[in-house]
C-alpha cells in the first residue's frame, strides 16, 4: 500500500508560512490515513487574512515550531510513509513557499478540476475558455459546491481542513493518480 500527500499552505501578511496542513491518503483508495498539522512560529504571530482560524476546535495542532523543524518533521514523516508525490490546489503557490519539498513529484489538483476535459460535472452553460478551463468560479470554495452539490459548503481555509477538501475533491473527480500527470509542476 502506498501513500500521497494532500499539502496546503497558509501566509502571513508577509507572504510568510504560518501553517501547513497535510493529509496522507492511499494511493489507491483516495481514503485519508493520516493528517498532520504544523503552525509556524513566529511566523503565525504576525497576522494574515486566515488567522482566526489557525487555532480551531476541529482540527488538532501537532506542532508549532520553527519553519525548519516543521520541514523537518515534514520529511521525517514523509520518509516514514513512503510519500513521493504531493497534490495540492494551485499547487505553484505552495510549491514556491516549500523549497526544501521541491525534491517530491508536485501535481496541481487545480489543472483537473478547473478543465471541461477532467471534471464531467463542467455543464456547457457554465463559460469557459477555447481550452475548456473556467473563466471563474474555479477555486477550492466554487469546485467543491459544484462537485458535491452543496452551495452551502465554505471553506475554512485552515490549512488541515482545505487539504481534506483538496483530498475530497480528487475523489469526486475519481481519477487514477496516473491521470495528474497532466498537471506535474516542473522544477
Amino acid at each position: 500500500m502506498g501513500y500521497f500527500a494532500v499539502l496546503d499552505t497558509e501566509t502571513n501578511w508577509k507572504n510568510e508560512v504560518m501553517s501547513i496542513g497535510i493529509v496522507l491518503a492511499d494511493e489507491i483508495t483516495m481514503e485519508p490515513f493520516r493528517g498532520k498539522y504544523i503552525v509556524i512560529d513566529p511566523a503565525y504571530k504576525k497576522g494574515g487574512l486566515f488567522s482566526s482560524v489557525l487555532f480551531i476546535d476541529s482540527v488538532r495542532v501537532n506542532r508549532i515550531c520553527s519553519y525548519q523543524q516543521a520541514i523537518e518533521d515534514i520529511l521525517d514523516w514523509f520518509a516514514l510513509y513512503g510519500v513521493k508525490k504531493i497534490f495540492a490546489y494551485n499547487a505553484g503557490f505552495d510549491f514556491s513557499h516549500l523549497p526544501q519539498l521541491q525534491e517530491f513529484e508536485w501535481y496541481d489538483i487545480l489543472r483537473l478540476a478547473a478543465y471541461k476535459e477532467y471534471n464531467s460535472f463542467i455543464h456547457e452553460q457554465m463559460p469557459c475558455f477555447k481550452t475548456g478551463r473556467l473563466k471563474r468560479n474555479y477555486g477550492v470554495e466554487p469546485i467543491l459546491q459544484l462537485l458535491s452539490k452543496n452551495e452551502d459548503y465554505r471553506e475554512v481555509h485552515n490549512a488541515l481542513c482545505d487539504a481534506l477538501d483538496e483530498l475530497k475533491i480528487m475523489q469526486y473527480l475519481s481519477h487514477p493518480l496516473e491521470v495528474y500527470k497532466v498537471s506535474a509542476i516542473k522544477r
